[in-house]
């Protein structure tokens, strides 16, 4: 199968800053024609704790691929339900208060300690037919983590 062209707008500008603490990362993705699931995995390499690990994509993915970090359910979201508890600690579509910036979905995790490793299962409806390909980012704050090979830690995640 073909490699998906890259869309422009499903690009990310790389942010100002960076953090020299290094991560691990991938990225497994199983969507079939309606929905499925994008997981990402990161382990710290860092000396210290990540406070916060967020991952950043183009808003605009939500018109091809919406990802959430849960799967609703009636029960969920009825009146008098369970208490809702989760797993992140931000979902912010920009621009937002804490500096995330406009034409991005924001969403955090943590905190990240010291050579832990934290899964993410995001849950993925697709919206219209084909391949997509997305920037996706990891962040501590608005600094972009650095990969144990020196890299910045963006990746290009290709949904088939």
């Amino acid at each position: 199968m073909p490699t998906p062209t890259p869309e422009p707008s499903l690009s990310l500008d790389p942010p100002a800053a960076t953090d020299p603490r290094e991560i691990e990362v991938s990225v497994a993705t199983d969507v079939d024609d309606e929905s499925g699931e994008v997981v990402v995995t990161v382990t710290s390499h860092a000396d210290d704790r990540i406070d916060e690990v967020v991952l950043r994509w183009s808003t605009e993915l939500d018109a091809r691929l919406f990802l959430r970090p849960f799967v609703p359910t009636a029960e969920r979201i009825a009146d008098g339900g369970p208490p809702l508890r989760q797993e992140w600690t931000k979902w912010v579509v920009g621009p937002g208060e804490r500096g995330e910036p406009a034409g991005t979905t924001s969403l955090g995790y943590g905190p990240l300690l010291a050579g832990a490793t934290l899964t993410i299962p995001l849950d993925a409806t697709r919206l219209e037919p084909g391949p997509v390909a997305f920037d996706l980012q990891l962040l501590a704050g608005e600094g972009l983590l650095t990969l144990t090979d020196g890299g910045e830690a963006e990746l290009r995640v290709e949904v088939p």
